[in-house]
């Protein structure tokens, strides 16, 4: 959690407690600079960048506008970023986010994939679910392994049915489909990067 360092004036005249030094560094982890490259584009001493990510130090606006050049993101964009905060790294299995419904379920690991170059999935397909007769293709790599029931799966001019053990890799821009076969559902862990859904 971030420190208080400052404070913004609303269009109301109020006031919001405003972290700058973890916004600065939120954002210059963003766009992969470190505070002694960030220090360097703009001139400054590399302790001053790391005196305002601590809150030590409260910079004029003048100050920061030239610090935010070297990134470069303006003063409004700055102010409009609101810091994603620590993820968690470890979920529940009630906290697994449902983002497929009906005949398929894909239950996600991670509240969001915003920023993430991994997409971890347990899948679930009722007997005969299918992912259609059009196959997929995307940039990237998946894999996955069958916990129970029967998946078959296509890739390219290849189909395999595959039990509880039997696992599957292959890069995503070959098309390739999965369709639950047997009278149980089936149930796959899989991974995908970069994320697809």
């Amino acid at each position: 959690m971030y420190a208080v360092a400052s404070t913004a004036t609303t269009a109301t005249g109020g006031t919001v407690v405003e972290d700058l030094g973890g916004r600065l560094r939120y954002v210059r982890e963003l766009h992969k600079l470190s505070q002694r490259e960030l220090a360097k584009r703009v001139g400054v001493a590399n302790s001053t960048i790391s005196l305002i990510e601590a809150n030590k130090s409260n910079p004029s606006v003048g100050a920061l506008k030239r610090i935010l050049d070297g990134i470069p993101v303006s003063l409004a964009d700055f102010f409009a970023i609101v810091p994603v905060p620590p993820r968690k790294a470890f979920y529940r299995a009630d906290e697994l986010v449902e983002i497929g419904k009906g005949p398929i379920s894909f239950r996600l690991v991670g509240e969001s994939l915003f920023g993430r170059s991994l997409q971890i999935l347990k899948e679930c397909y009722q007997p005969g679910a299918d992912t259609g007769v059009i196959p997929l293709e995307h940039d990237g790599e998946e894999g996955g392994i069958v916990l129970s029931g029967r998946l078959e799966v296509t890739v390219g001019a290849e189909r395999c049915i595959l039990g509880p053990g039997d696992g599957y890799y292959f890069e995503s821009r070959r098309p390739h489909r999965f369709r639950c076969v047997g009278p149980v559902p089936c149930e796959v862990v899989s991974a995908c990067t970069p994320p697809t859904f």
